[in-house]
Parts: structure tokens; C-alpha cells; sequence
């Protein structure tokens, strides 16, 4: 099955799980869902996701979603930059999400990194959406 937009696809999967009050979900696997995938990891979103073989050339995310008092600690889940649209920003005219409690997660020269990273490099990219 081909997507227009995989990222698309892996953060609805992961809103829609979230609201199923699901413990973890299961996502395609691809090179950019990895590196979004760790972004959120490292910044506390997810609980975690590890890459699981189905068959020869085809593996697939287990994502564990993170609660916190049986709420899901992603309030909000937003994808920026679509297949469309693409949506390309400086670092200094990122502003902050919700007075800082969220991040944005860019596509930079430097790979794929939340906004308090790309602040410290210095670098702008492509914004892939945005969480808080």
C-alpha cells in the first residue's frame, strides 16, 4: 500500500491510538518515521518504538504511547508540512508553542531535530509538524 504523505499517516495513527487509549500502535516503517519517531522519544512524548520484521523487505514501528494520569501527554499533534504544501522556516521566525511547553520537529541539514536543538545548531529547515 503506497501513502501520499507517511508522516501524515504514522501522526494520525498515533493521535487515533491516543484517543483509543491504546497502550501502542503499529506504523510502516521508513527512515524519516524513525528519526520523527526518536524526536519524540527524546523530548518525552512516546514511551518508546522499536522496529519489528513482518516478512523479506517489509518491516513496521511498534510505537508505546505515554499516558500521565490517564491523559495522553500529546494534547496535540499537528502535521505543518504536507506533500501540498511544504513549509520551510529560519530558526528565528520559529516561535514558541504554547509558551514553550511544545516543540516543533524540522527537517535540517543537520537530520531531523526538535526546535531547542535546531536553536542550539543554528539551522532552519523544513517544519514537519508540531506537537504539545
Amino acid at each position: 500500500m503506497s501513502f501520499s504523505d507517511p508522516l501524515g499517516d504514522m501522526l494520525t495513527r498515533i493521535r487515533n491510538g491516543q484517543k483509543a487509549k491504546k497502550s501502542s500502535i503499529i506504523s510502516p516503517a521508513s527512515k524519516l518515521r524513525a528519526n520523527v519517531l526518536e524526536v519524540l522519544m527524546q523530548e518525552g512524548y512516546i514511551r518508546g518504538y522499536a522496529r519489528e520484521k513482518v516478512s523479506e523487505g517489509i518491516d513496521q514501528f511498534k510505537i508505546e504511547l505515554k499516558y500521565y494520569e490517564n491523559q495522553p501527554v500529546i494534547r496535540n499533534l499537528d502535521r505543518v508540512s504536507k506533500p501540498g504544501r511544504r513549509v520551510y522556516a529560519k530558526i528565528k521566525d520559529l516561535k514558541p508553542i504554547n509558551n514553550g511547553l511544545g516543540i516543533v520537529v524540522l527537517s535540517t541539514p543537520k537530520g531531523v531535530l526538535s526546535d531547542g536543538k535546531a536553536r542550539e545548531l543554528n539551522v532552519g529547515g523544513e517544519v514537519l509538524c508540531s506537537v504539545f
